[in-house]
């Protein structure tokens, strides 16, 4: 392989990562364009038209107003040496969802690498990590489930065609997932992030025969705007906050699937359930710190 091949493992490949305005969407955009990748980076938030859906989180978090938008995403893709598109695509709007792949059919000729990150849950967000089922909110359902789960289904069903024609190809499911152990305090969520990791398996089982490969990938805790914001810090000084200490950026989880989509034997993998920090010490990367963060687990008790 040439040099350009080995810092640029996905130039040619086309990817959509949807939810890509901020957070883990927008690290794994980044990550991509990093190697390579003409990246379609879809949300709702663009500079036209900012976000507007997170007054909970707003409110409780002190933000004057919500950061990131896909054009910000999509430019700094471009920096980093891919090829950014901002695309804008409301992920429950199935129409939408249609139309956004045939443009990228039209425009590229087809598609290696779809991930789905679009996630409704920050919308209804309470401030509150730790109650009964009973005492949460049903709005949550429809956040979580219906903005959530269902938005990763619509992309899929429209994607799976795209990577089937081109002979190959990945999905990827962001999730959260600590060996099957339930997340006390929050179950719509837990709930919700289980749907998801089921969704990835079955659908991997559909695509075998075809040469596309689907996993769940599930980063730890990550340094987000809003986790950032609600800790009244920022990037260049979150150091200074002892509870953020085992953290990652949400670059981690973009070299986790770039390393992924590089892998020429990532059928070998389909189907599965995977760990940023199990990812990190089998293909060898660091966070952008140049820490090796190991896999998030939850208090037992």
């Amino acid at each position: 392989m040439s040099s350009e091949g080995l810092h640029r493992p996905l130039a040619g490949r086309v990817a959509v990562v949807t939810g890509a305005s901020r957070g883990a969407g927008r690290g794994i955009a980044l990550e991509l364009g990093a190697a390579g990748a003409t990246v379609y980076v879809t949300g709702r938030s663009t500079r036209e038209q900012p976000a507007t859906q997170y007054g909970r989180i707003q409110a409780l978090s002190g933000m004057s107003q919500i950061p990131g938008t896909i054009d910000d995403t999509a430019d700094e893709v471009t920096r980093l040496g891919g090829r950014g598109i901002a695309a804008r695509c409301d992920h429950t709007d199935e129409a939408q969802v249609r139309a956004l792949f045939e443009r990228v059919q039209a425009e590229q000729g087809g598609l290696d690498l779809l991930v789905n990150n679009a996630w409704g849950g920050h919308e209804v967000f309470s401030g509150v990590f730790d109650a009964p089922f009973w005492e949460r909110s049903m709005d949550e359902w429809d956040a979580m489930l219906d903005r959530g789960v269902r938005n990763h289904l619509l992309a899929s069903r429209v994607a799976a065609p795209m990577l089937i024609a081109r002979g190959g190809g990945l999905i990827v499911t962001t999730t959260f997932w600590d060996r099957d152990r339930f997340l006390k305090g929050n179950l719509v969520y837990d709930l919700a992030k289980a749907t998801m990791t089921r969704l990835a398996g079955a659908m991997a089982q559909d695509l075998q025969p075809h040469g596309v490969a689907s996993v769940a990938v599930s980063p730890g805790w990550m340094r987000t705007e809003f986790v950032l914001a609600g800790h009244h810090t920022d990037e260049d000084h979150w150091q200074q906050r002892p509870e953020l200490a085992g953290t990652e950026s949400p670059r981690y989880v973009g070299r986790a699937l770039t390393a992924l989509a590089a892998d020429p034997r990532v059928m070998d993998r389909t189907g599965q359930v995977l760990r940023v920090g199990d990812l990190a010490a089998e293909y060898g990367f660091t966070d952008i710190d140049g820490r090796r963060i190991p896999p998030f687990e939850m208090d037992k008790a």
